[in-house]
């Protein structure tokens, strides 16, 4: 980390009091996210096994599909922050409606693709026989609700940019309660099955999309913003996505390579890996939720040119990333016996699941300041860098994950392999973060 003065405990107190204001609504609505998925599996889970195993494709295709453009939500985040820091707020909405633009187009893109190749993809993805009607049903369906979930991305990035973290919260609070309520209604009342799902969905996702924009454009409006397409703005929020496009890439062939690894090691092996990478994941929901906040205040204090407001507040963050991941950690650690009954009863099963489950434990420290660098220079704009240190974290782990079956490894090697990987994430950026190379003062980077 960069040497900085000593900084009063007022400064402390104030930076944590900004941490917990962002943090804790981005947390409720980090979490508020996978509850769709849940609602669906929840009411197909009765209409029957193909069902709900179509389901379950034509929602790992979706979920990969609007990951991928998570970009959206980061860098509309960072650009926006920094011009609330400038005192701009014109700039900094017109700067979020170019970030929305841009999610309409991509949508429109992405239903475009997927319409017509949606039977090729559910088959590509290993879909039987009496599943595949279903899942490509639920596919198409849903692809048009995408633009809708890009729109989402897009719109939580200029308000968290914005120093809001609570709408974002209320919305998605408000868009799981009517997504669960349509989906009861469309599948069961209005005997539509699978399809009722989907549509409710869909509707719960334009709902949202809605609720965003009649947010930003009130905010256009009353600070005098435009709101029309500007292709230059467009296309400057395009080439910011693109190396955070490159580390989420990365990052996803990561975890897909230590899944398909996992299933060479056996049945059991791969049930574990899922059990443990579920939870992994609830884990990370904690930790981003730190790093959503160091996005938006880090963005902030650069864009007013607080050069030492940006390292005071990026040393107490990593504070915070430390301390919840050491809590984390020892709470993964005591509730391992009971925890793994909840997922499993199979012996073969729970031997791996307690073993690998005591490696992520021990590795949550680390995580929470990867986690918090990592948004740290998202917040200062510093996409470049961040693709090239994932794109060189992936090529170490990749040899390291695929010598576990070769060397007869089991799952808490594999899992060994995965604290390699956060280890090299979180030397690579804090080599960054100490530089001083991220602190580029200013209304834009």
């Amino acid at each position: 980390m960069t040497q900085v003065p000593a900084i009063p405990r007022r400064s402390d107190r104030r930076h944590d009091r900004e941490i917990i204001a962002l943090a804790l609504p981005a947390f409720g609505s980090l979490v508020a996210e996978p509850l769709f998925v849940m609602a669906d599996s929840a009411v197909i889970g009765h209409l029957g096994t193909p069902q709900l195993a179509g389901l379950g494709i034509a929602a790992a295709l979706l979920t990969t599909a609007v990951s991928v453009f998570v970009f959206l939500a980061y860098a509309t985040t960072a650009a926006v922050a920094r011009r609330v820091g400038a005192g701009d707020l014109p700039a900094a909405i017109r700067q979020g409606m170019d970030g929305i633009w841009l999610a309409l187009l991509l949508g429109a893109a992405v239903i475009a693709t997927v319409l017509p190749t949606a039977p090729w993809l559910v088959e590509a993805f290993g879909a039987s026989g009496t599943a595949a009607p279903y899942a490509t049903t639920y596919l198409r369906i849903s692809a048009l609700g995408i633009p809708a979930m890009l729109v989402v991305l897009a719109a939580t990035g200029v308000l968290r940019g914005l120093q809001d973290t609570r709408t974002p919260l209320y919305v998605a609070i408000g868009g799981f309660s009517v997504n669960a309520a349509l989906n009861i209604g469309l599948v069961y009342g209005a005997g539509l099955g699978i399809a009722g799902s989907a549509w409710g969905t869909v509707i719960a996702q334009c709902g949202m999309a809605a609720v965003y924009l009649a947010v930003v454009v009130r905010g256009a409006r009353r600070h005098g913003a435009s709101l029309r397409p500007d292709a230059a703005g467009i296309r400057a929020s395009a080439q910011a996505g693109v190396p955070l496009l490159v580390r989420t890439l990365s990052l996803r062939a990561v975890l897909m390579i230590a899944t398909a690894v996992a299933a060479r090691l056996g049945d059991a092996e791969v049930a574990a890996h899922q059990i443990v990478l579920t939870l992994w994941s609830l884990l990370a929901f904690a930790l981003d939720a730190i790093a959503i906040a160091g996005q938006a205040i880090i963005g902030r204090y650069l864009g007013a040119g607080d050069r030492d407001g940006a390292k005071a507040a990026c040393r107490r963050m990593v504070q915070w990333g430390i301390a919840a991941g050491l809590v984390l950690g020892v709470l993964v650690a005591l509730a391992r016996p009971l925890f793994t009954p909840l997922f499993t009863s199979d012996p073969a099963v729970e031997g791996p699941l307690l073993a690998t489950l005591l490696v992520v434990a021990v590795t949550q420290p680390v995580s929470g300041i990867v986690f918090i660098l990592d948004g740290v220079l998202m917040g200062a704009g510093d996409g470049p860098y961040l693709a090239w240190a994932m794109v060189v974290t992936l090529a170490l782990f990749a040899p390291a994950a695929l010598a576990v079956p070769a060397l007869g490894g089991g799952l808490v090697a594999l899992w060994g392999a995965m604290a390699l990987m956060m280890a090299v994430r979180m030397l690579t950026l804090w080599l960054r973060t100490r530089s001083g190379r991220w602190i580029v003062t200013g209304a834009s980077r």
